[in-house]
């Protein structure tokens, strides 16, 4: 009874300190709102609540935020008072936590109730009635709406006026294909002028590039009776000559050498050459002119398309070499063929090389620690073809806070060039392409010398030929027909070979192994970025040793070499896919699915370390780290994650689902449960209990907990805590451990909470 007590005093003191009649100006009321209250023709299929939630979207002013029936963020407006300056820290705290009162002066019902009786019109509710009027009580006012709505109009037909002119021909004959307006369709302003921009912007790829949607001129007859409108359209009779007429390319001049700084650039037409059509002025001779002649996909004598427009300035925009990229359009001046267009286009290069050094600190899923120093330098114009020839050198090292991984440090030194063209590079073959994004074709050339302190060292050769190229916006394909890796262990440490006797399975780690495969990878994802619905669809394919195989006649694991050195053999195919679904209260619902499937086969009886599945960690299931789940219903030891160099399983299934909940400001919250786990094909490394077996659904690892994200626009921080549930490493019918979770034990937290900190969202 007595908190009752405190809290009833606490909210009469709340109400009382909120009073802010006392700040107002004279005469002024302050504003709380709008209530509309509608009445409905018996025809009217739309409820009451859905009408009045709809004309409330056109009420105006919107009203101060309130809490228990009290303006709190006025108060505090008032309460802060006006600070001395405008960026200190006391307009922080009135402009980040109070708010300007709304006062009655703004509220203007009249106008509010056309307002509100035009939105009414623009979705076919025609004929409907408002009125509006305010109510005083205390030093607040309200507006109060009376709606009288007539039932919504449908289209009974749609008709273009038609002059026999070639443009009305070209549209009306757009319209019946694919129309966003159909006979019988509620009427909605919004649908025609989206049905306008949809002709317009169909109507830019035949030619016409000087019409715009404005001219299109729409009108509705609502006298027919029985709610139904007929529309009619109609090109007004003030659209200008030059907008009814197709265009046809009449030259196209580049200026690859364009400059922003004063004075102005020399854009004469003094120098410029003829190349497939194209007038190139480039007397530096900075660019080949096949680049143009690859990126610009149309030429003189075709019709002037937007999609052509769009498709040429994205490519050259993308090239890289050029830091802006524009283009205009100009009429040709003669009165004997007017309908003609000259294009130009002005590119600004880039600087074309570049030094950077950068000194990086991470922290690794595996307990790891570290720093990278590497220096990078690029050249975006190697060969005058826009061609980036990049050179990175780095060192690293990688330190543990683990246990059985002290004094098991890891070192880096290494370099790679990579190598990437605008086109497809293909010997004696030529793909002529005029897509949105230009194709790349990628050679990568490396070498990393690591070694794992105490152990040995490896020296690790990469060489890759790989295609990217972009079906759409949001549809990738990336092609590797070869890819060469080759690892050679060195420096192997006695106190290594002594482990290895008793474990003889660890000496994989130092085994040499070439990699000789091709690779393919599909991405899709969602176009639109604000819908409600998110996908992201990945799936590759990977490939390696199987002509050498072939060929070798390999049937059982390393007896086959290539140059002295085993190769691999195996197949390789992944799927993740990904789905986001905005719910209320912009509350988000992510969910992954993974699935990997590795077999190797006669050369290899595992996958190689650099290409196993490994699973845990702050992106994969949350309450178990990397190294220390599975494969299978195997343990980890610390020798094993001392010696191994991966703990990985050919076959991997992953799971996770999590709602991600905001909070205020840039903090918001999220509930995740996670489940997985990695497999064998065989016994070699880990044992029976590693190999996957036909009741491999019995050894799933399931994970629930907690986060907290701060988003700090750069970059987005993220906090996890996760509680195992299911732990595939206990005895059958032991592995639920929900029963055992005691949060108050501190021995049971420090064995079984795992915290991450990781940097953007796990999937």
């Amino acid at each position: 009874m007595k908190q009752i007590n405190v809290l009833g005093l606490f909210f009469l003191w709340l109400a009382s300190s909120c009073n802010v009649g006392k700040y107002l100006p004279p005469g002024e009321k302050l504003y709380k709102g709008a209530t509309v209250k509608v009445e409905r023709n018996k025809d009217v299929k739309a409820s009451n609540k859905s009408l009045r939630k709809q004309l409330l979207l056109a009420a105006r002013p919107k009203p101060n935020k309130f809490i228990l029936g009290q303006p709190y963020k006025v108060w505090w407006w008032y309460f802060i008072g006006e600070p001395k300056r405008p960026k200190g820290f006391k307009a922080f705290l009135r402009n980040k936590l109070g708010e300007p009162p709304v006062l009655s002066s703004r509220l203007n019902v009249k106008v509010t109730a056309e307002n509100m009786r035009a939105y009414l019109e623009n979705i076919g509710y025609f004929h409907s009635t408002i009125s509006g009027d305010t109510i005083n009580k205390g030093y607040f006012t309200k507006a109060v709406y009376n709606a009288f709505v007539f039932p919504q109009h449908s289209i009974r037909n749609i008709t273009w006026v038609n002059d026999s002119s070639a443009l009305l021909k070209e549209l009306d004959t757009k319209k019946k294909k694919k129309g966003l307006l159909k006979n019988g369709m509620p009427y909605r302003l919004s649908d025609i002028e989206a049905e306008r921009d949809r002709l317009d912007a169909i109507i830019k790829t035949k030619g016409y590039y000087y019409f715009n949607p404005d001219y299109i001129m729409a009108y509705a007859d609502s006298t027919i009776g029985n709610y139904k409108v007929d529309l009619f359209f109609n090109i007004k009779s003030t659209t200008p000559e030059i907008a009814k007429h197709a265009y046809i390319i009449n030259r196209i001049t580049v200026f690859p050498n364009y400059t922003l700084l004063h004075p102005p650039p020399d854009t004469s037409k003094n120098g410029t050459i003829n190349v497939d059509g194209l007038f190139i002025r480039d007397t530096v001779h900075k660019f080949k002119n096949d680049l143009f002649k690859r990126t610009i996909t149309y030429r003189p004598g075709k019709l002037y398309s937007s999609i052509d427009q769009n498709t040429t300035l994205n490519r050259l925009i993308n090239l890289g070499a050029f830091k802006f990229s524009k283009n205009r359009f100009e009429a040709v001046k003669d009165s004997a063929d007017p309908y003609r267009l000259n294009v130009f286009y002005y590119l600004t290069p880039a600087k074309q090389k570049s030094l950077q050094a950068e000194i990086d600190g991470f922290s690794k899923e595996n307990k790891y620690i570290g720093s990278q120093v590497s220096v990078n330098w690029k050249n975006r114009n190697t060969f005058r073809g826009s061609e980036q020839l990049a050179i990175k050198a780095y060192g690293s090292f990688e330190i543990s806070s683990n246990d059985s991984l002290k004094k098991n440090n890891n070192y880096r030194i290494g370099t790679q060039a990579t190598l990437s063209f605008p086109r497809y590079l293909i010997p004696f073959f030529h793909i002529r392409e005029s897509n949105l994004y230009p194709a790349r074709t990628q050679l990568l050339l490396g070498y990393e010398y690591f070694i794992k302190q105490n152990f040995y060292a490896k020296n690790v050769f990469r060489f890759n030929y790989e295609f990217q190229w972009r079906e759409s916006a949001n549809k990738q394909h990336i092609l590797s027909p070869i890819s060469l890796t080759y690892l050679n262990a060195a420096n192997v440490t006695d106190s290594f070979y002594k482990v290895a006797a008793l474990n003889p399975a660890i000496l994989s780690n130092v085994y040499n192994e070439a990699i000789i495969g091709s690779y393919y990878s599909y991405t899709y994802n969602t176009l639109n970025p604000l819908a409600k619905k998110q996908w992201f669809f990945n799936a590759s394919l990977e490939a390696a040793g199987n002509t050498l195989g072939l060929l070798s006649g390999a049937k059982y694991a390393r007896t086959k070499n290539i140059f002295g050195t085993p190769f691999a053999q195996y197949v390789k195919g992944d799927i993740d896919i990904r789905f986001t679904k905005r719910l209320k209260s912009k509350i988000e619902w992510a969910s992954r699915f993974q699935i990997g499937i590795g077999f190797p086969y006669h050369n290899s009886a595992f996958l190689p370390f650099s290409k196993q599945y490994i699973i845990g960690g702050s992106s994969s299931i949350r309450a178990f780290s990397v190294r220390a789940l599975g494969p299978g219903s195997y343990l980890p030891t610390a020798k094993d994650q001392a010696y191994f160099q991966t703990i990985g399983g050919d076959y991997k299934l992953l799971v996770n689902s999590e709602l991600r909940i905001p909070l205020f400001g840039r903090f918001s919250a999220a509930v995740f449960t996670d489940f997985g786990n990695i497999w064998t094909k065989d016994t070699v490394l880990f044992g029976r209990a590693g190999k996957l077996k036909n009741d491999f659904l019995k050894e799933i690892a399931v994970a629930s907990g907690i986060g907290l994200r701060i988003d700090a626009s750069v970059i987005l921080l993220r906090f996890d805590l996760g509680v195992p549930l299911r732990k595939p490493y206990l005895p059958d019918g032991q592995r639920w451990v929900i029963d055992k979770i005691a949060f108050g034990n501190s021995k049971w937290r420090s064995d079984n909470l795992v915290f991450n900190i990781a940097i953007g969202y796990p999937f």
